[in-house]
């Protein structure tokens, strides 16, 4: 299956590095999407534009892909299976919850110059950074680019309710899955609450677990592209 890899926040389809192999050696096509505006220089970029990558991706790929976002990208793979839902086979979201139709894509950061810098690591410390030692966040904060102020402030538009019927898989990395259950029972989370066929996968890292653990996510996200389970949906943890 096509593996479609949207990296949040600062972070240039390069992210992905250590986990494509490992999804390559368990016999699946990455797809690291090159994200307008994040790596590129390109600070013009917008949010659709973005989306516009992400759907040329899904449009290319053979046959139906697992659409895979991290972070703030959990909104972009989302918007992918509102746009495409007849196209898109599941989505998986790492560390991240859609956000709903209305509702900026990632406005949690000052703008200077027109764009999102990384904010430095005092944000993130407590259980996002906890499995970083000082290499890893350096080589984090190093490749870190800015994120367009069209990107961080673009409006998130969804239209279609055939959305809610893609099945979605949220690979819990610095939360467990209980938490998240409890967090979108409680309403913090609308779109998946109404997701007909939601899992869980635990994976117990910190919020970059393509940085810290590439094998052990390489391996959640192919168990999560293999067929559905009899009897699977809402609140299974795999």
């Amino acid at each position: 299956m096509d593996i479609l890899l949207i990296a949040g926040l600062w972070l240039d389809a390069s992210a992905w590095d250590d986990v494509v192999p490992e999804l390559a050696a368990l016999g699946h096509r990455p797809v690291p999407v090159a994200l307008p505006g994040q790596g590129d220089g390109d600070l013009g970029a917008t949010l659709d534009d973005q989306l516009a990558a992400v759907l040329a991706a899904v449009d290319a790929a053979p046959g139906k892909p697992l659409v895979v976002g991290h972070s703030a990208a959990a909104s972009l793979a989302w918007l992918a299976a509102d746009a495409r839902p007849e196209k898109v086979a599941k989505v998986a979201l790492i560390g991240g919850f859609p956000a709903p139709d209305g509702r900026a894509y990632a406005d949690f950061f000052p703008v200077e110059d027109g764009a999102v810098p990384f904010p430095g690591w005092e944000p993130f410390e407590g259980p996002d950074a906890a499995d970083l030692d000082g290499p890893a966040r350096e080589r984090l904060a190093a490749a870190a680019v800015p994120v367009p102020e069209g990107v961080a402030r673009g409006t998130v538009r969804l239209a279609d309710e055939r959305r809610f019927d893609v099945p979605v898989v949220l690979v819990c990395p610095e939360f467990t899955p209980a938490q998240a259950e409890k967090w979108i029972a409680a309403g913090e989370s609308p779109e998946l609450a109404r997701a007909r066929r939601l899992s869980y996968a635990d994976l117990g890292s910190g919020h970059w677990p393509m940085a810290t653990r590439p094998r052990e996510l390489a391996r959640l996200l192919a168990e999560s592209a293999g067929p559905e389970p009899a009897g699977g949906g809402a609140g299974r943890t795999i």
